[in-house]
């Protein structure tokens, strides 16, 4: 069962390097994962439930990623959040690049918003923010997402920490300003 769904997962990811998602057929996911018409559908609805197994995926492993920063029971340094985020997408390189590099733009860019977004929101949420805690979310995942699909797109440049740093020195201020009481986190 898992076998099949990630040699499906797979062959869309490689598809996607070739060619734009909407120009990638249910069939040419089939063809390339040498797997039956009904196998597909006992596993997914559509083409796009597929698309959106590969980022849950993702999504639950970035997620144990960060919970075990969280848990970890030591002083979290202001950018390991992010530099977990780019750690993440740096060893899934290829996935990354498959889905947010030019050919899956549009509908793998909001999916990982989408995913950065709840992300922070459930962090915030936990914190305590001065402000709404979904309106710092967005815009601050915003940020985090548009730059890390040009990290991803300009091929990984410079290293993870290297891009946790940039984005704390640029967000630093709004971040610590935006916490319900920020002598608290310093």
């Amino acid at each position: 069962m898992r076998r099949t769904r990630r040699l499906l997962q797979e062959a869309l990811v490689g598809l996607l390097v070739q060619r734009a998602y909407e120009r990638i057929t249910v069939q040419d996911v089939l063809d390339r994962a040498e797997v039956g018409r009904s196998t597909f559908y006992a596993h997914f609805r559509d083409k796009q439930a597929l698309f959106e197994s590969c980022f849950d995926d993702l999504r639950e492993d970035l997620r144990r990623e960060l919970d075990a920063l969280a848990a970890g029971g030591h002083e979290v340094q202001p950018d390991s959040p992010v530099r977990v985020v780019f750690e993440h997408a740096d060893r899934h390189r290829a996935l990354y690049r498959a889905m947010c590099g030019r050919r899956g733009e549009t509908v793998a860019t909001r999916y990982l918003h989408r995913t950065l977004v709840d992300s922070l929101y459930v962090h915030l949420d936990e914190v305590g923010t001065r402000y709404p805690a979904a309106i710092i979310a967005e815009y601050h995942g915003s940020a985090l997402a548009g730059v890390l699909v040009r990290w991803i797109r300009e091929d990984f440049p410079v290293d993870p920490a290297t891009m946790a740093r940039i984005c704390r020195d640029l967000t630093a201020a709004g971040v610590t300003a935006s916490l319900s009481d920020p002598s608290r986190h310093g």
